[in-house]
């Protein structure tokens, strides 16, 4: 899959703010970018904090077309779960797939994440 950075406004650049993201990554992305990266998960190469239109996804796979996003607690919330509503349906309109995490579930069930994602990618 093909993703054109340019496809957003040019003052929704939000390369700074994802290369901050990289660098302050939470335990929870860290455990799992340990992974997934490097083509380290079934030879797919997977990016993170990495912008698509006007957002940052945690993890995208490109290739599949996959976007996996961690939630720690401010997602939890009205608010929160709304907004998380209104992005992936704008990620689905684009043809991702939007698969969602709890942090506690990468903390404590690590190993059953990674079957998900693999029965995502199919």
């Amino acid at each position: 899959m093909t993703l054109s950075r340019k496809k957003a406004p040019e003052y929704y650049n939000l390369t700074p703010l994802a290369r901050k993201l990289r660098k302050e990554d939470t335990p929870e992305e860290s455990l799992l970018w340990d992974r997934l990266r490097g083509r380290r998960f079934g030879l797919l190469k997977f990016k993170r904090q990495f912008q698509v239109g006007v957002y940052i996804v945690d993890f995208i796979c490109l290739e599949k077309g996959l976007v996996i996003e961690l939630d720690g607690n401010g997602h939890f919330s009205a608010k929160g779960r709304q907004a998380d509503e209104n992005r992936d349906r704008e990620l689905l309109g684009l043809g991702l797939k939007v698969m969602r995490f709890t942090n506690d579930r990468i903390r404590n069930d690590l190993e059953a994440v990674l079957m998900a994602i693999q029965a995502g990618l199919k």
